[in-house]
């Protein structure tokens, strides 16, 4: 999977976890049996960019730490172009995972992979509208993260 990081937040450190979200995303396509070339956009930006986003595409009034933009949600929305499916975007907002992962007391490594491997899931049509989604995509990212990013591991 080809994976195009913007880092509006002007923060460098987000820049080193490119590794990590690869090693995601192979593990996610080996997960979800997905043979097809796809790319994905991740973009990261400030809490008040995150809230305009949250705020004009979804109506709601706040911030959120990711954010998943889909480019279709079925096969006939567009016609697809050659080369790998661009699956869409996923905005991630860096002070949420700074300060998710000092609540949570695990790793900014762990926070920053747990929202890609998050946006990803919604991007591949996994949502948590009702306790039987939400049970099934918490467990199927546990089982895409944990092996690439253990919890409790600190860096």
């Amino acid at each position: 999977m080809e994976i195009n990081i913007v880092n509006q937040s002007k923060e460098a450190r987000w820049m080193r976890y490119r590794k990590d979200f690869e090693a995601i995303a192979m593990r996610c396509e080996h997960i979800l049996h997905i043979s097809q070339e796809k790319s994905v956009s991740l973009i990261f930006v400030q809490a008040d960019a995150i809230h305009e986003i949250n705020l004009t595409y979804r109506g709601v009034d706040r911030p959120t730490d990711v954010i998943s933009f889909a480019l279709c949600d079925s096969d006939d929305a567009y016609e697809q172009m050659e080369g790998s499916e661009e699956l869409g975007d996923i905005f991630i907002n860096i002070e949420a995972v700074v300060n998710q992962a000092r609540d949570y007391g695990h790793s900014l490594r762990r926070e920053v992979c747990f929202l890609f491997t998050h946006g990803l899931l919604h991007l591949f049509g996994y949502d948590h509208g009702n306790e039987a989604e939400e049970t099934e995509m918490f467990q199927l990212q546990d089982v895409i993260l944990d092996e690439i990013v253990p919890k409790k591991v600190h860096q």
